[in-house]
């Protein structure tokens, strides 16, 4: 890591030209700009006071140079070299106070400075120049000391959140308060990988994060400071402070000392910026199932993380027993473009965005297939809602392919389902879970099973599995006997049993269904 001392050496000076002709004392010598007028956001590194007219050797650039011309009055070739000395050591200004040597700006060092682009500056009042080194150097240390102790605070944050195993989000909310801006991290490709800061802000800088990527992130002078994320050689990304309204050589710093955490972070962690592609996607997702963030805020994020949002048709799905890599692996090879994240449970949410014109049951179809056979599990539950085209349905759709999977899931029979499983193919036991919620379905479920469900002894649960299997497999005694290994005869016996705890006749088709739609209610909020 960088040293406190390495760390001073390489800061830049964070007092522009104009900053300096605003100060108290310099107002006193009534300033004015005669050229360069263009370039007064020039930083000043230090400030010098200098005659020669080869001054130029005497500097190594971001200087402002304080002169009489006293040596230079008379001899305008001596003029115009100073002038030009000064511009090939890359000087920030010159300030002339006009006096005795001139008392009038001298055309030659006008003209030669505003050809090469120097603020030149006089002074039309006589004017101490002790007195403007004395403020300005004093302003530039007491800057860059603050600068570093800045940059100690935030390193010692940061490495305290990283032993403490903090997650990454914390880190950047972190580096986003010193900040104040947004912060965004992103992999090499400038997809967006994790934001922080006020989420207004946040969110207006990725509504426009393709013209941003595209160019580079904008300019450091616009206070967009980047910092390369990265080790042993490899490049893996780039933390951006977006528009950050502080010093630049501050907010160089703060990039710098977040770059170090972040890259820290990921190795002690073991993580890699697959992984924090993962996160970010997990994050978008869950956002949009929960609902808790309206779609339409969420867009500039689904956006700024690579997923084509304009024109197209996205194809929610939720997939059991498979892991979000292999899911991911399979969008390559068929060429899709699409967000995979981890949901609770065992389920893998997948947001497909195809083109309208491409044929959305026949791509899910065959994204199943592959999940299957690169699974190498024939059970596994490719569940989906109908293709929306409207982004603000992709939540409700998400949350219905939830609810599909977990429907399939619960079943205790071996279905005969399709390589998609839709709403309409798990039938009651999908309508129960959507309505699991409803208070009433509650109510209805307890009523209806309240003769084993109070006070739940091990004869209740026992016959509750075994109503389970029977009304499952279409009320089938030989079949259910035969699952919970009895024989018919005490098979019978319990399904009396059952028959007197609740009060029903099992025979007859209305009340064997109210009881199954109360039992399925009951299963789905356990689930």
């Amino acid at each position: 890591m960088t040293t406190t001392s390495e760390t001073w050496e390489r800061l830049e000076p964070v007092l522009s030209v104009r900053q300096v002709l605003t100060l108290e004392r310099v107002l006193a010598g009534e300033p004015e700009v005669v050229a360069g007028a263009g370039q007064l956001d020039r930083p000043v590194r230090w400030v010098h006071v200098a005659e020669a007219p080869d001054v130029g050797v005497m500097l190594s650039g971001g200087e402002m140079v304080l002169t009489t011309g006293v040596l230079l009055a008379g001899d305008a070739e001596k003029q115009a070299e100073y002038i030009r000395s000064l511009y090939r050591a890359e000087a920030a200004a010159v300030v002339l106070g006009l006096g005795r040597a001139f008392p009038a700006p001298p055309d030659v060092m006008r003209r030669a400075a505003e050809r090469c682009g120097l603020p030149m500056v006089v002074l039309h009042r006589p004017f101490p120049f002790a007195e403007l080194t004395e403020e300005v150097q004093s302003r530039l240390v007491r800057r860059k000391f603050a600068a570093v102790s800045l940059s100690e605070a935030v390193r010692t944050a940061l490495t305290g959140l990283i032993t403490a195993g903090a997650p990454l989000q914390r880190l950047l909310d972190e580096v986003a308060t010193h900040s104040a801006c947004p912060v965004v991290v992103t992999n090499l490709a400038h997809r967006v990988l994790a934001t922080a800061g006020e989420r207004s802000a946040v969110d207006d800088v990725l509504r426009d994060w393709e013209r941003i990527a595209r160019q580079a992130g904008g300019s450091e002078g616009d206070g967009w400071i980047r910092a390369e994320l990265g080790g042993r050689g490899e490049r893996w990304g780039q933390i951006v402070l977006c528009g950050h309204r502080g010093d630049t050589a501050t907010g160089r710093l703060l990039a710098e000392r977040a770059a170090e955490a972040l890259v820290l972070h990921r190795m002690l962690g073991g993580n890699s910026a697959h992984t924090w592609e993962e996160q970010s996607a997990q994050s978008l997702l869950t956002d949009l199932v929960s609902g808790v963030v309206p779609a339409r805020q969420l867009l500039p994020r689904a956006r700024a993380a690579g997923l084509p949002v304009n024109r197209r048709t996205f194809v929610p799905l939720v997939v059991r027993d498979a892991e979000p890599a292999p899911l991911e692996r399979v969008l390559r090879m068929l060429g899709l473009s699409g967000i995979v994240a981890e949901l609770a449970d065992g389920a893998t949410a997948v947001l497909l965005s195809l083109a309208r014109d491409q044929d959305a049951a026949v791509l899910a179809a065959n994204f199943a297939a592959r999940v299957r056979s690169e699974s190498g599990a024939a059970r596994t539950v490719v569940a989906a809602a109908d293709a929306r085209t409207a982004w603000d349905d992709v939540p409700a759709g998400l949350r219905e392919a939830q609810h599909v999977a977990d429907a399939v899931t619960d079943s205790s029979t071996a279905l005969d389902l399709p390589a998609v499983v839709r709403l309409k193919d798990v039938h009651l036991r999908g309508l129960i879970r959507l309505l699991r919620d409803d208070p009433q379905v509650q109510s209805f479920a307890e009523r209806e099973l309240d003769g084993l469900l109070r006070g739940r002894d091990d004869e209740a649960g026992a016959l509750l599995a075994v109503l389970r299997t029977y009304l499952a497999t279409g009320r089938n005694k030989s079949r259910t006997a035969q699952l919970h290994h009895v024989s018919r005869p005490a098979l019978y016996r319990r399904l009396e049993a059952i028959q007197a705890r609740l009060g029903v006749d099992l025979d007859d088709f209305e009340q064997a269904a109210s009881v199954h739609i109360a039992l399925l209610a009951h299963d789905a909020q356990l689930g």
